[in-house]
């Protein structure tokens, strides 16, 4: 599997999530994991991916200080540009891709809370999108999933077979991803992730396998889960 492209490949970190389930005193990308930022991780990552050509980081706009302080010592030499995050999700992603270089053809977005990801995973993530148009992390559902009523009562027990769990990075040529989030923009219309953006102008999205441990932060016991596979995978 090649690991270059003809065209630029962007990546758009989002970390403006300000994660309340976390119950911390700053952003939980600006945790400590194995003695560094999480979302020191989840750059080395992108950097280490010899696919990335650059990294556009979006954050809350009351984190410069943490960036400054916290992120920049370790030299990222791939980011581009930095901008601030909107009122949710789906805003912070479309405010990074104003700000994607114009050669870019492809166009990853990951999250970055999700420390673990591997360049392996990115490159295949590109390299599918660069042929299919559109492509989704994720692994297959471990578990027996339930469709739940409001009162509590099971509906439906969906075919574990047909279900995996979605990730990131999510990656798209760069035309389908911006028409997607400007369709979404002009009708109204808020997604819980960019593939369904995609899949709302009629795109089929392809699935690469990702890891069990692409884990997203979201609350302590995740960072607990994190470190202990960093220490597995350093054999300490």
């Amino acid at each position: 599997m090649s690991k270059r492209l003809a065209g630029r490949v962007s990546a758009v970190i989002v970390a403006a999530g300000k994660g309340s389930r976390m119950n911390a005193a700053v952003n939980k990308q600006y945790l400590t994991l194995a003695n560094k930022p999480v979302l020191a991780h989840t750059l080395e990552a992108f950097e280490r991916a010899e696919i990335i050509s650059e990294i556009i980081l979006v954050i809350h706009r009351e984190d410069h200080w943490l960036l400054k302080e916290c992120i920049l010592p370790y030299g990222f030499q791939k980011i581009t540009a930095v901008t601030d995050g909107g009122p949710d999700r789906q805003a912070s992603v479309y405010n990074g891709l104003q700000r994607i270089s114009p050669e870019s053809e492809i166009i990853a977005v990951h999250d970055g809370a999700r420390p673990l990801v591997t360049p392996e995973i990115i490159t295949c993530s590109v390299i599918t999108a660069a042929r299919c148009g559109a492509a989704c992390v994720g692994v297959p559902v471990k578990d027996t999933i339930k469709k739940v009523n409001p009162d509590d009562t099971v509906q439906d027990t969906p075919d574990r077979s047909m279900l995996w769990a979605i990730q990131t990075p999510q990656t798209f040529q760069r035309e389908i991803l911006v028409k997607a989030h400007e369709k979404a923009l002009a009708e109204g219309y808020r997604g819980t992730d960019d593939s369904v953006l995609a899949e709302r102008l009629g795109i089929s999205v392809k699935m690469v396998m990702g890891g069990y441990t692409n884990l997203k932060i979201t609350t302590a016991e995740d960072l607990i889960f994190a470190e202990a596979f960093l220490k597995a995978a350093s054999g300490k």
